[in-house]
């Protein structure tokens, strides 16, 4: 395929935004612009995260691995050594076969924390809406609170949260604030008008384009602008249910948070303010995750409309992700991520733009899909050969696995690391396989099994029971199968005759 023909891609993604937070799935829910996107393409809606946290999940994406491929697992890790990446990232590969790269807005490599000027790994130009003093920084990007861009801004926000806790998630951060800032002083704002200024510019000519455009929020903290706020009204809120028990069953949430002072601390914290809050205040927590979404969504549309404005959808793959969900007080006043329960590891997965058959668009597909299906989806699309080691699927492929895959290995500060779980999930059942203790420890295998028609709420654990069987063991054969055969493709792969031994014919 030349370069004047291959496809412009659009990666357009959120942060922490449930899978049903959209109004294709909850009309109370104003994501017009997203929406538009899902109604001329696809949504994947049995789509999973790799890994329920921020760094692991977006390595994990932007190399097509799985995080334990890439030894990028908690919070705390990431690919430091630039001379040894486990594959290709996803802006690099795109630069090396042909296309001009812009990035907007957060990648969360995490691969500044040993070198002072860490790379962009394959952006020609680059912004990002945090401090050059973050772990998020990339050498020669353009940082919010760079001279002459709007470090006065990122102060405000900064004051605007503070004593929000990391990451703005403690309970300070769930219940939130009407903010007081002008949405364009939001590190957001600030995102979303550097891609704009990229748009309304001169493009590449004669080369196609791959533009990222990666928002913060809707995660925590909640410091909604008024004009996003207003648009929900209290009364339309539904509160949480509860599940039938007080403490945390046997599960692998109860066996990391006895590891893991961080985790217990941080549910127990919140637990304990959240049972002193009133239905209204709950609600208003619910209300404003939603508005965050319409905020984002507002910049979404706008973005999308100026790319059709400017011929870059005449011919164009679209897709809009997220890096993995919120638990949004479920389970017992659980917030954030850090599970493989639902509202923390299903993503909302859309695939739209030109190159959806007419008879495709506006549906929906029911396969177990991953995040690592973006490269191997925009390989197929691009004309590009993809690397044979990575575990994802085209998604315009037709191929159909068992099951979908995520790992989880504790938040990141534990040490030493909490043991691993391991989730297998399709559209009916969910397996979940963990220890207790920590990695060095050797402790029985334990697991969850959950029937998710029956029980969508995740309360009732069939593991054990008998006439759940034959499911088990089914599920733990996939699973294990899985595992095996991607994990003997790589990362490393050390043969005379290179990868042809593993490339698909």
């Amino acid at each position: 395929m030349s370069a004047q023909r291959k496809p412009n891609i659009i990666f357009i993604m959120t942060d922490q935004q449930r899978w049903d937070c959209m109004g294709r799935f909850n009309p109370q829910i104003k994501t017009p612009g997203i929406d538009k996107l899902a109604a001329d393409g696809i949504i994947f809606d049995q789509g999973v995260c790799q890994c329920p946290m921020c760094v692991p999940s977006r390595n994990s994406m932007m190399f097509g691995m799985y995080p334990s491929q890439i030894g990028v697992r908690t919070n705390a890790g990431g690919v430091f050594d630039e001379n040894h990446l486990p594959s290709t990232p996803l802006p690099q590969l795109l630069k090396d076969n042909g296309y001009f790269t812009a990035g907007f807005g957060k990648t969360h490599w995490n691969n500044g924390f040993f070198t002072d000027k860490p790379s962009k790994r394959g952006f020609d130009i680059r912004a990002e809406g945090q401090s050059s003093k973050s772990s998020c920084y990339e050498y020669g990007a353009v940082m919010m609170d760079d001279d002459g861009q709007d470090p006065e801004g990122l102060k405000a926000y900064g004051e605007e949260t503070h004593g929000w806790g990391g990451g703005e998630e403690n309970y300070l951060g769930y219940q939130g604030c009407t903010s007081k800032l002008p949405k364009e002083h939001h590190r957001d704002g600030f995102i979303f008008k550097k891609c704009m200024e990229f748009l309304n510019g001169p493009l590449p000519e004669n080369q196609p384009l791959f533009l990222y455009l990666s928002f913060i929020k809707p995660h925590a903290g909640f410091n909604v602008p008024p004009e996003y706020e207003s648009q929900y009204k209290l009364e339309d809120i539904p509160d949480l249910e509860t599940p039938p028990w007080e403490d945390e069953p046997d599960t692998h949430v109860r066996a990391v948070s006895e590891v893991s002072d961080a985790l217990r601390n941080r549910h127990e914290d919140l637990k304990a303010h959240w049972k002193e809050l009133t239905p209204e205040q709950r609600k208003r927590t619910t209300l404003r995750y939603w508005a965050n979404c319409t905020f984002l969504d507002d910049f979404i549309g706008q973005a999308v409309e100026k790319m059709k404005e400017r011929g870059l959808l005449d011919n164009a793959l679209i897709i809009f992700t997220s890096d993995h969900g919120d638990m949004m007080g479920e389970r017992d006043h659980r917030f954030s991520k850090y599970c493989l329960y639902d509202g923390s590891v299903r993503v909302p997965m859309v695939l739209s733009g030109s190159l959806i058959p007419q008879e495709k668009k506006g549906t929906i597909d029911s396969r177990p899909a991953e995040l690592v299906d973006w490269i191997p989806t925009i390989c197929d699309a691009a004309g590009i050969k993809p690397d044979p080691r990575l575990p994802g699927l085209s998604l315009f492929s037709g191929q159909i696995r068992k099951g979908a895959f995520s790992e989880f290995h504790g938040g990141g500060p534990e040490n030493p690391q909490p043991a691993p779980s391991w989730m297998w999930r399709s559209k009916d059942y969910k397996l979940i396989l963990f220890r207790e203790g920590t990695v060095l420890d050797s402790t029985p295998l334990k697991g969850e099994l959950y029937d998710l028609k029956k029980d969508p709420h995740e309360w009732y654990n069939q593991y054990n029971n008998p006439e759940y069987a034959s499911v088990k063991v089914l599920m733990m054969e996939e699973l294990l199968s899985h595992i095996a055969t991607v994990y003997a493709k790589g990362p490393a792969f050390g043969d005379k005759l290179g990868l042809e031994k593993i490339s698909q014919k």
